[in-house]
C-alpha cells in the first residue's frame, strides 16, 4: 500500500484514499473509478457511463484523472482515453469544465470563483459535473470548435457522430 507519510503529497494521497474508499462504498450511478495501482494515488481510470436520453446513452467512456501533489488545493486533469465529440472536450480528450479551472478569478471573466475549482470539491462531484456536461454541453465555451458548429447547425449530425462513437466504446464497429 502507497504510505502517505512526510513524503510530498502526503495530504493529497490522504485526500484521495479517503475520496477511493467513499467511491468504493457509495458510487453513484454510472460512474466508477479508482488510482491505476496501489502504488500511484495521483493516476486514476475512470468509467462514465452515457446519461440516459442522450446521444451518448447506451456508452462506457473511459477516462483518466490526473492529480497534482497539493490536491485538493490544485484540481486534477481529466482525459477521455476513448474517441469522444463533444463541445467542451478536447480532441486529444482533456475535459474543459469550470470545475477543473484553477481556483479564483477567471482571467476571461467567463466563469465567476464560485463555479471554478475549490477544495470542496472532490472525484464523485467531478464525474457527476462530467455526467452532466455530457448531457447538457456548454456551446460557448467551446473547447472542440468544430462539435460546437455541429451541436449548434445540425443536431441530427451530432447525435450520428455521437452515437458511431457509442458504437466504438462497446467495440461495436
Amino acid at each position: 500500500m502507497y504510505k502517505s507519510g512526510n513524503a510530498k503529497g502526503g495530504t493529497a494521497v490522504r485526500r484521495l484514499m479517503t475520496e477511493y474508499k467513499q467511491l468504493i462504498n457509495e458510487s453513484p450511478d454510472g460512474i466508477s473509478a479508482g488510482p491505476v495501482d496501489e502504488d500511484n494515488f495521483f493516476e486514476w481510470e475512470c468509467l462514465i457511463q452515457g446519461p440516459e436520453d442522450t446521444p451518448y446513452e447506451g456508452g462506457v467512456f473511459p477516462a483518466t484523472l490526473s492529480f497534482p501533489k497539493d490536491y485538493p488545493l490544485s484540481p486534477p486533469t481529466m482525459k477521455f482515453t476513448c474517441e469522444i465529440f463533444h463541445p467542451n472536450v478536447y480532441k486529444d480528450g482533456t475535459v474543459c469544465i469550470s470545475i477543473l479551472h484553477a481556483p479564483g478569478d477567471d482571467p476571461n471573466m467567463y466563469e465567476s470563483a464560485s463555479e471554478r475549482w475549490s477544495p470542496i470539491q472532490s472525484v464523485e462531484k467531478i464525474l457527476i459535473s462530467v455526467m452532466s456536461m455530457l448531457a447538457e454541453p456548454n456551446d460557448e465555451s467551446g473547447a472542440n470548435i468544430d462539435a460546437c458548429k455541429v451541436w449548434r447547425n445540425d443536431r441530427a449530425e451530432y447525435d450520428r457522430i455521437v452515437k458511431a462513437n457509442v458504437r466504438k466504446t462497446l467495440g461495436l464497429m
